[in-house]
C-alpha cells in the first residue's frame, strides 16, 4: 500500500512538472509565436476612416475581450453536416414529450374515439402551450371528424393534427429582396434576455455564408457589454461593426451607420437593438424614434423587422408577440431556445394569433443552430 501511495506521488510530480512555462507542449505568456499564421486582413479596414462621431470595428481587431469563455466561442463552430430534419425532431424531444407522448397514453387502450376524449385532449393541447384560442380551433375540427366518423383511430387523429398545425403554421412569408433594397435593413427587437444579440451574429455569418455583404450595428448602448458581444460576433464571422460609446443615443449609431453602408454599397444592414419591456411605453417610443430615423435616412427602411422571442417563456412570449406588432409593426419572428423548452407549441399559437410568419428558430448554441423555419418540417418533428 506503501509503495502505491509513493508511485501516485511521482506521477502527480511528473505531471506539474510538464505543466510548468517552458515545459514542452506549453507556450508560457510572453514567448514568441513566430509559427502562428498572420490575421487575415479585410478590406473594410482600408476603406473606412472613423469620424469622431461614430467608430467601426474591422473583424480582425487584435486581442480577445475579457470576461469571454471559451463556450462562447463554441457558439460559432458547425455543428457538422447531421441531416437537418434529424436535428429539429432531436432538439424538439421535450415539447415532442409534453404533447404526443401524452396523447398516446390518452389513446392507449381505445379501440374507437369518442366525444368523451375531447375534454381530457383539450388540456393536453393547452398545457402544451399551443393557446386557448388555437386548441379551440383544432378542437372543432376533431369534434367534427369524430362525429362524421372520420377520425377512427389514434393514428388518423394524430395525422389529422399534425396537418392542422401544420396549416396554422404555414403563413405566407415573402422572399427577403436584397437586390430591390440596397441596403437591405434588418431591425431585431425583443425584450431583455431573449438572445437577439447573439441571433443577430448567427444571422450575419448565414447572410455572409451567402455571398452578402453585411454590416452589423451595435444601437443596443445601454446593457453593460453589449456592444463588445457584437464586436466579437464581427471579429468572429469576419463582420465589420458599426458602434459608438456606451450611453449614446441608439438612433445617432443607426443614422450613421446607414450612412456608412450606402457608401460603400453594403448588402444588408444588421441592427442589435436594447432589450425593452413590451409593456413599457416609453421604451416603446425610443425604439419607434430608432425606426423614423432610419426611415428618414433611407426611404422604406427597415425592411424587416424582427422580433427576437425566448421559446422557454412560452405564453409570455405570445403576449411579447401581441405588444411589439402592435407597437413597431413587427414582420417576422425568430424563435429561440427551442432545443431546451417543453413549450414549443407556442409556435402555433403566435403564428396562429398574431398572423406573422416565423423567418427562422434556434434549435442550438451552434452557429448553424439558427434555420429557416420550415412549416411541414416542423410538424413533422413535432410529431
Amino acid at each position: 500500500m506503501i509503495k502505491w501511495f509513493k508511485r501516485r506521488r511521482a506521477e502527480r510530480d511528473a505531471a506539474s512538472e510538464s505543466d510548468r512555462p517552458g515545459a514542452p507542449g506549453n507556450v508560457s505568456e510572453g514567448e514568441p509565436l513566430e509559427d502562428l499564421p498572420p490575421e487575415p486582413r479585410d478590406t473594410w479596414e482600408e476603406e473606412l476612416e472613423p469620424s469622431e462621431e461614430w467608430d467601426e470595428i474591422s473583424p480582425e481587431t487584435d486581442g480577445e475581450q475579457e470576461g469571454w469563455s471559451p463556450a462562447y466561442e463554441g457558439e460559432v463552430q458547425s455543428a457538422g453536416p447531421k441531416r437537418w430534419g434529424g436535428r429539429v425532431r432531436e432538439r424538439l424531444r421535450k415539447t415532442r414529450e409534453r404533447l404526443v407522448y401524452r396523447l398516446d397514453r390518452l389513446f392507449a387502450g381505445r379501440k374507437q374515439l369518442d366525444e368523451d376524449v375531447i375534454e381530457e385532449l383539450e388540456e393536453i393541447l393547452i398545457t402544451s402551450d399551443l393557446g386557448i384560442r388555437t386548441t379551440q380551433r383544432l378542437l372543432q375540427h376533431v369534434t367534427e371528424g369524430i362525429r362524421r366518423q372520420e377520425l377512427k383511430d389514434a393514428e388518423v387523429l394524430r395525422q389529422r393534427l399534425r396537418e392542422d398545425i401544420r396549416s396554422l403554421l404555414s403563413l405566407e412569408a415573402p422572399p427577403w429582396d436584397f437586390e430591390s433594397h440596397r441596403p437591405f435593413v434588418i431591425l431585431a427587437v425583443g425584450v431583455n434576455g431573449v438572445g437577439k444579440t447573439t441571433t443577430v451574429g448567427k444571422l450575419a455569418h448565414r447572410l455572409k455564408q451567402e455571398g452578402r455583404s453585411v454590416m452589423l450595428v451595435a444601437a443596443d448602448t445601454f446593457r453593460a457589454a453589449a456592444v463588445e458581444q457584437l464586436i466579437l460576433w464581427g471579429q468572429r464571422t469576419q463582420v465589420p461593426v458599426v458602434h459608438q460609446k456606451s450611453g449614446s443615443d441608439p438612433s445617432a449609431v443607426a443614422f450613421d451607420a446607414i450612412d456608412a453602408a450606402v457608401a460603400r454599397g453594403v448588402d444588408v444592414v444588421l441592427l442589435d437593438t436594447a432589450g425593452r419591456m413590451h409593456t413599457k411605453a416609453n421604451l416603446m417610443e425610443e425604439l419607434k424614434k430608432i425606426q423614423r430615423v432610419i426611415s428618414r435616412k433611407l426611404p422604406g427602411a427597415p425592411h424587416e423587422i424582427l422580433l427576437v422571442l425566448d421559446a422557454t417563456t412560452g405564453q409570455n412570449a405570445l403576449s411579447q408577440a401581441r405588444q411589439f406588432k402592435e407597437g413597431v409593426g413587427v414582420t417576422g419572428i425568430i424563435l429561440t431556445k427551442l432545443d431546451g423548452t417543453a413549450k414549443g407549441g407556442i409556435v402555433t399559437a403566435i403564428c396562429e394569433e398574431t398572423g406573422v410568419p416565423v423567418r427562422f428558430i434556434g434549435i442550438g448554441e451552434h452557429v448553424d443552430d439558427l434555420r429557416p423555419f420550415d412549416a411541414d418540417e416542423f410538424s413533422r418533428a413535432l410529431f
